[in-house]
């Protein structure tokens, strides 16, 4: 049932600790996010689950293979993306593919089709004779996708695949990670756009080295149900948020888009005391309006309550 397996993971780096006791299971078919700021440890538990890290001390397995004992049987079943872009730029985006099939191993007679199946599915058929570095970045992060896949692995690793490229990209680029997991396939996925929660079955939280929650985006937002969240857009923003802060109705003011998101205990409350004090500053309120828990919202509530018990 279970596509990846970890247990108690540590990783060490002299005396620092990238991982610190994670444990997690992935199931087959699932898209798993592991969500947090840099330096979280993400890149790192990646890492050992690809087979090119060893753990310090723990258990991971991939696909039912040991990650340590069986890392080169482990590296045949799986693909990886590494947030760095790793494809040959002097190369055409057919030359990529066709290089990277036979790296993997594809059998001859099998490369052809799979090298079209990979350009038809990242949609990079027409620019197959077009150089690699003279691609946008977005139709690059396709083509490492496309090697990523050329030998069918069942499990997929793709680590910050979004990052460096504009939204619409990065839309498109989910879009194609959807119809993945789809078709079957499990996608472990590192990211710390907050926005791309909703694209996961379920996450791991992960701040310090740490899983500090986990759970499908929804679960983790109904987790705040004690709390409100009202979305705020006024005349100024940064004058409103000198004033919000100070506000005792207010527990957290965190910017958001075009406005800020308020975590409040009673919203209607909190409504009337944030408007006289707004009014007060002589600053014009467009909107204000509760609102569902961002997965940011999530993220800074759970890691503020993880400060409050190791006080």
């Amino acid at each position: 049932m279970w596509a990846i397996e970890v247990e108690d993971v540590v990783k060490r780096f002299g005396e620092f600790v990238a991982v610190d006791r994670i444990s997690f299971r992935v199931r087959r078919g699932e898209i798993f996010g592991l969500l947090g700021p840099n330096g979280a440890g993400k890149s790192t538990t990646i890492r050992i689950l690809c087979g090119l890290l060893a753990p310090t001390s723990g258990r991971a397995r991939v696909d039912g293979l040991d990650v340590v004992t069986q890392a080169e049987q482990v590296k045949r079943r799986i693909g990886y993306m590494s947030q760095r872009f790793s494809l040959y730029e002097d190369l055409t985006v057919e030359e990529n593919v066709e290089l990277f099939s036979g790296l993997y191993g594809v059998p001859r007679e099998r490369r052809r089709q799979r090298q079209q199946e990979v350009l038809e599915m990242a949609g990079l058929t027409a620019w197959r004779r077009r150089l690699v570095r003279a691609l946008p970045g977005g139709w690059k992060q396709r083509l490492a996708l496309g090697c990523a896949l050329v030998h069918e692995p069942p499990i997929l690793f793709l680590d910050e695949p979004t990052s460096g490229v504009d939204p619409i990209a990065r839309r498109q680029f989910w879009d194609m990670i959807v119809r993945l997991s789809e078709a079957g396939r499990t996608i472990l996925v590192t990211t710390h756009y907050m926005d791309e929660a909703a694209y996961c079955h379920r996450l791991a939280l992960m701040d310090r080295g740490r899983i500090v929650a986990l759970d499908a985006p929804a679960a983790l937002a109904r987790s705040l149900a004690s709390v409100a969240f009202l979305h705020l857009e006024s005349s100024d923003l940064w004058e409103s948020l000198k004033v919000l802060e100070r506000e005792a109705s207010v527990e957290r003011v965190t910017l958001f888009g075009a406005g800020v998101h308020l975590r409040v205990r009673d919203p209607e409350r909190a409504r009337e005391r944030i408007q006289r004090a707004l009014h007060a500053r002589g600053i014009t309120i467009s909107r204000l309006d509760v609102v569902a828990p961002s997965m940011e919202d999530v993220f800074v509530a759970v890691i503020e309550g993880g400060e409050r018990n190791e006080r």
